[in-house]
């Protein structure tokens, strides 16, 4: 199938275009899935399952010390330049070992402990054991992620995210009709290592190319540099994790777990058409930044993205909340207490979306101290507001909370951009 000619010639499009075709497929199967779970497993199971979900979450920050965004930006900048490129994977594989021997001990050791934490119960305890084991898994997955997203193959890109999903997805639905919940538990926790496989199977050639791996020797020649984006990667993937994870048990706890399957529900929703955003800003738009070095060519790219993603977004979001009633029936039957979280969800998320744009120009420059106090804003917002608007608006407290932090988010993100071009000319003009 051949692409329009508008679509051809716009990088932008031609991604969104074919992530638009593996979101789709996603979507459908995802339908498929989360009705199954909700008929299956109930508002206790969902919130459950949610819980789990923010834990390998995390796990894919701390197993590789958060060097993804890292590897992202210095293989877009060296794909030209075979042996520096090896010398980042090298010095990424080091932070692997590091990050996967420090999270298999304390998951192993720790396992009854945080499954008292997470679940208030000692029975999850063997999910944590398995989730150690399956550490190494996540941070190779991660490492090679970055080098495919670097390289903004898109179209393999989405070969592997498309395949490996499908084959989760088999995976869970094989666990549900097996051992119920704990089985949808097990084929979640080693989802990573049928992403690993199919990676290794669809990039393994590529990787080949790029990386020499004949010359592969263990180094930390660029490890200041990636050590940046560790600190960016603990506040933006393990703390939001940690952050959702708390707040589903404090609506577990101050209403009770249905509310909080409704949440991670509308929650799983959100994310479901955030990914169609995910993948084109790592992409496309932290490549893209990480080579414009003025603000000239800075504000025309952002201004092209906005023309080229924010209509499509604000008409698919729109159509969501028109359809909120036959989504919820259709996905997640007798979730009615769903209903309210619509509207203020979908907005937060388009606020965040227009954030986000903006924000991906911290993890291009390297802008740690910028990126750090932004998104600390932003969570201690979230966290914050959720515990006061909860006493008033009950659950749909967290999702008022989720539209007033990204308000606020989005300002602080503007001024924060500012601040560093005032900077950049000031020093262009020395």
């Amino acid at each position: 199938m051949k692409l329009p000619g508008f679509i051809k010639n716009n990088i932008v499009l031609k991604i969104t275009s074919l992530n638009a075709v593996v979101i789709f497929i996603r979507l459908i199967v995802s339908v498929f899935i989360q009705r199954l779970l909700a008929v299956t497993v109930g508002e206790a199971g969902i919130a459950n399952i949610g819980q789990i979900r923010n834990i390998l979450a995390m796990l894919s920050s701390t197993s590789t010390l958060g060097t993804f965004s890292g590897i992202v930006k210095y293989v877009s900048e060296f794909k030209d330049n075979r042996s520096e490129l090896t010398k980042v994977f090298s010095n990424a594989t080091v932070f692997l070992i590091i990050g996967s021997v420090i999270s298999f001990l304390v998951l192993f050791i720790g396992a009854e402990y945080f499954t008292r934490y997470v679940f208030d119960s000692i029975e999850y305890s063997y999910v944590f054991k398995l989730l150690a084991i399956i550490v190494p898994f996540i941070a190779f997955s991660r490492i090679i992620s970055g080098v495919v997203s670097g390289l903004s193959d898109y179209k393999k890109y989405a070969k592997i995210e498309l395949i490996s999903y499908l084959l989760a997805s088999l995976v869970l639905v094989i666990g549900l009709y097996t051992y119920n919940l704990d089985g949808v538990i097990i084929a979640i926790a080693i989802a990573p290592i049928i992403q690993l496989v199919t990676l290794i199977l669809i990039f393994g050639k590529t990787l080949n190319l790029y990386v020499k791996f004949k010359n592969f020797k263990l180094n930390l020649g660029y490890r200041n540099s990636l050590l940046a984006f560790t600190l960016m990667s603990f506040v933006s993937a393990f703390l939001i994790n940690f952050i959702e994870l708390e707040i589903r048990t404090i609506v577990t706890e101050d209403i009770n777990i249905k509310e909080a399957g409704y949440w991670t529900a509308i929650n799983f929703i959100s994310k479901n058409y955030m990914v169609f955003a995910t993948g084109l800003f790592t992409l496309y738009v932290l490549p893209r930044f990480a080579s414009i070095y003025n603000r000239v060519d800075f504000n025309k790219e952002v201004i092209n993205i906005y023309k080229t993603i924010l209509p499509i977004f604000f008409v698919g979001m729109v159509l969501v909340y028109l359809l909120r009633n036959y989504i919820i029936e259709l996905i997640y039957p007798n979730f009615l207490g769903m209903e309210p979280l619509f509207k203020w969800q979908l907005l937060g998320d388009f606020i965040r979306l227009c954030a986000l744009v903006l924000a991906y120009q911290f993890l291009a420059k390297k802008l740690v101290k910028s990126f750090v106090i932004t998104e600390l804003i932003s969570l201690v917002l979230f966290y914050v507001l959720t515990k006061i608007f909860i006493g008033i608006y009950g659950t749909e407290g967290v999702v008022i909370a989720h539209f007033v932090r990204y308000i606020i988010y989005l300002i602080v993100v503007i001024i924060f951009v500012q601040i560093y071009y005032k900077r950049q000319s000031k020093i262009d003009a020395l």
